[in-house]
């Protein structure tokens, strides 16, 4: 080693050690703690801070899921009410109240708009009956009627077209005995109603 001072001989490196011990001793230290710093303290708060990432992003993953099921259960609530509203609008305003209502829409109702077209009512027969698992009960009409054609196509179309909860179940046309005899018409129609024993 050359002198550190500008002198020409070498000087060994013992004589060095031996000189600037305490420096070296320092700076050994120094690096030692420096190296025990990183793998003690930095690598594990790095690794904590990794693991504190990964925590909050799987939060916010699971915040994102929370809130998606509580908007689904909020529309499921909200779409629960409507259709509740709409159950009991349908059953109030919608439906006959009852097999006395639900006679006077199939008879008086259906009359009055035969009459309207010229349609002559003949005969009828109707008989209510339990519908099976529901809280209805529904009243089968049989209506024997006749007409022209087009009297008795705007009568259904009437029938079709009415606020009124009627269902036409089965159609049957036939002729007269000749070509100037009225068409013979005769309608199965059903309405629902509340059965009595859910009426509460």
């Amino acid at each position: 080693m050359k002198a550190l001072f500008g002198m020409a001989e070498a000087v060994p490196f013992s004589r060095v050690a031996r000189d600037y011990r305490l420096w070296i001793v320092i700076l050994a230290l120094g690096l030692v703690a420096t190296i025990a710093a990183l793998i003690f303290v930095v690598r594990p708060l790095s690794v904590s801070a990794d693991a504190t990432s990964e925590r909050a992003a799987r939060a916010a993953e699971t915040l994102a899921a929370a809130r998606a099921d509580l908007q689904a259960a909020e529309q499921t609530r909200d779409g629960s009410a409507q259709a509740a509203k709409d159950l009991d609008r349908f059953y109030g305003e919608i439906l006959p109240a009852d097999v006395a209502a639900a006679r006077r829409l199939t008879h008086l109702k259906l009359s009055q708009m035969a009459r309207e077209r010229n349609v002559t009512f003949q005969r009828s027969a109707a008989s209510p009956e339990e519908v099976r698992d529901s809280s209805l009960e529904r009243l089968r009409v049989s209506y024997a009627l006749a007409g022209d054609y087009d009297d008795i196509r705007a009568l259904i179309y009437d029938i079709e077209t009415s606020p009124d909860f009627l269902v036409i179940e089965n159609v049957y046309l036939s002729e007269g005995q000749d070509a100037q005899a009225p068409l013979t018409l005769t309608l199965e129609l059903s309405t629902y109603y509340r059965a009595a024993r859910n009426a509460s």
